[in-house]
């Protein structure tokens, strides 16, 4: 047996999956053993978390862990004379038309009804969000350049 059926054999036997393998002709002997780490191999379990649906409520809901619940009432009762501007898809949310460019809306400003607030960004197309009510800007509520959820909050806007 010459060095290339040895390294042909040893070749065989890491692509089989066998542990170990031993043989003997006549005068050489012969043991190829691999580790068991090659042999078993990584199994990775994936399992999807279940998605929470969507809170029909203008504020984001109070954890456990925040105040109670009391407090929380005034401020729902406060948002409750606004108009939420939420998000049509899944995107990056971006506040300026370009880097260079100023922000299509800041707090404060007046809008009309199909004003561009905003564009959203989902697989390299960039989407326009246009107002659906005449108002006031009151709070936008997502960071530029972030990551955006479908019917997320964007903008509260008062439309008196």
């Amino acid at each position: 047996m010459d060095l290339k059926e040895i390294q042909n054999l040893i070749k065989f036997v890491s692509n089989s999956g066998v542990a170990e393998v031993k043989l003997e002709t006549g005068e050489i002997k012969i043991t190829i053993r691999t580790t068991l780490e090659g042999n078993s191999p990584d199994i990775t379990y994936v399992q999807q978390a279940p998605i929470q649906q969507a809170i029909p409520q203008a504020v984001a809901p109070v954890t456990p862990a925040a105040t109670p619940a009391t407090p929380a009432a005034p401020a729902a009762d406060d948002t409750a004379k606004y108009v939420t501007i939420k998000s049509p898809m899944i995107g990056t949310f971006y506040r300026k038309p370009a880097p260079d460019k100023a922000p299509f809306v800041e707090v404060g400003a007046s809008i009309g009804k199909g004003d561009v607030l905003c564009v959203v960004e989902a697989m390299k197309l960039f989407n326009e969000i246009e107002a659906e009510v005449s108002g006031k800007i009151v709070k936008i509520l997502v960071d530029d350049m972030s990551p955006v959820e479908f019917d997320q909050p964007l903008f509260l806007v008062d439309p008196s």
